[in-house]
């Protein structure tokens, strides 16, 4: 039996159900195929910083796979051509891949299902439980968070598998090297991608500095190590699973100490499986303005306001640096996140959409349930109770950044530009005389 592992959001050895399923075969092919550029709210491609991760990654997995006389193909194009080729070239038997949520991705599957003559088993490898262990039906899934956490977060959370000991070996193919990434780390947080480095970090957070003990208080702070995990990253490529974070968790209180600290990193997991599952049960509507209320928005596109958005160049200087710091470094606190979703809605009047396209560029934890869940969320067309958030820019700043050093550390303090400009295409004007 002649085997294809496609990996996606799944780029470990360790707890990958679908991995191990090949482990039987005569041979087996890894295969990864890279993000396509596809237009997006006027945006193609991703960032500097999140393709650097993302090849760090890559590179990382496929040396633990060469460790076990393996190999990784990584190639560009749509699952829905490349998958089938590569399956008819090899003579391939089975297919397995690792489930993603987001309709564009479930549709990609739902394609594949159909256009493949072979057996095809997808996995779902990447969230705390399984859809059987839920208390409720699809059809009763929570609208808001609280309700989904009262009734998941005590529920038992599956061992995390360990990593094989031997894989089949590859087919006679050509595996290309992975061109390494044009951009270096950025030293406002040098974040390396690649299972090892997420392991070394949850260890660092966790049992040397044991920053999860005050996490409820630090988890704010807009800096990236100084107060945050910073496990996102890794959580969104599958370096690590998230079951094996949450076991992480339950050793640290069972050896250490447990308090609410310790119980709020445990409560961010449940965040983005609520996400993660909620975009499963939403769909193409995870998309749309109005999400799956089709709530009607009020908004304008003016591309000037985008851009200077974009560019860190507002008359906001803690939203300027927080999207400074995200350009360069391809991360932003979840507290800054909220505060420049709130200034492009609430201040700008922008569609939400223009910024979680921008986000998803750039974020090194870019994942699509949380990006679009959290975005939705702060819109008020989501799993928000309270119908959308609306953050005070003034008081943000002040509670989070009093000093202005953060601000400050980002060039956030920009000349202020006026509200409107005369170009080529307006009604010309003239002083009078």
């Amino acid at each position: 039996m002649r085997h294809l592992h496609w990996f996606q959001a799944d780029l470990r050895l360790a707890d990958n159900p679908a991995l191990l399923s090949s482990c039987g075969a005569e041979s087996l092919l890894c295969v990864y195929l890279l993000p396509k550029a596809r237009p997006w709210c006027n945006l193609t491609g991703i960032g500097p910083q999140r393709d650097r991760f993302l090849r760090e990654s890559l590179q990382t997995l496929r040396i633990s796979l060469q460790s076990l006389g393996q190999d990784l193909m990584v190639l560009e194009g749509s699952p829905e051509l490349v998958i089938p080729q590569i399956v008819e070239r090899f003579a391939i038997d089975t297919v397995s891949t690792s489930q993603t949520p987001g309709w564009y991705e479930s549709q990609a599957i739902h394609f594949l299902e159909e256009k493949l003559s072979t057996p095809f088993c997808v996995h779902r490898g990447n969230t705390l439980f399984t859809p059987d262990q839920f208390p409720f039906d699809w059809g009763d899934f929570p609208d808001t968070f609280s309700p989904f956490r009262r009734k998941t977060e005590k529920l038992s959370i599956p061992s995390p598998l360990p990593s094989p000991d031997t894989l089949p070996p590859p087919p006679a193919a050509q595996f290309d090297a992975i061109p390494k990434a044009t951009a270096p780390p950025h030293p406002g947080l040098p974040l390396p991608g690649g299972r090892a480095a997420g392991l070394r970090r949850l260890d660092q957070f966790l049992f040397h500095e044991e920053g999860i003990v005050d996490y409820k208080n630090t988890r704010n702070d807009l800096n990236g190590l100084a107060g945050s995990s910073t496990l996102s990253p890794w959580i969104a490529h599958g370096a690590i699973s998230v079951r094996e974070i949450a076991h992480a968790i339950f050793r640290f209180e069972k050896q250490r100490v447990a308090n609410d600290s310790t119980y709020w990193l445990y409560f961010e997991l449940l965040w983005r499986e609520f996400f993660q599952w909620r975009a499963v049960v939403d769909g193409l509507s995870l998309y749309r303005q109005g999400g799956r209320l089709n709530r009607q928005l009020l908004t304008t596109y003016d591309p000037r306001q985008f851009a200077r958005w974009c560019a860190g160049d507002t008359d906001y200087p803690l939203v300027n640096a927080l999207m400074r710091q995200l350009t360069a470094t391809g991360w932003m606190s979840n507290r800054g996140r909220q505060i420049a979703a709130s200034c492009l809605i609430n201040e700008l009047d922008l569609d939400w959409r223009f910024g979680a396209a921008f986000f998803e560029q750039h974020l090194i934890d870019y994942d699509v349930s949380s990006n679009y869940g959290n975005w939705q969320y702060i819109a008020g067309v989501g799993s928000d109770p309270r119908g959308g958030r609306h953050f005070n820019l003034e008081k943000q700043a002040a509670q989070y950044d009093g000093a202005g050093v953060f601000t400050q550390k980002w060039d956030g303090f920009r000349a202020l530009q006026p509200a409107y400009v005369v170009d080529g295409a307006d009604w010309p004007i003239t002083e009078p005389r």
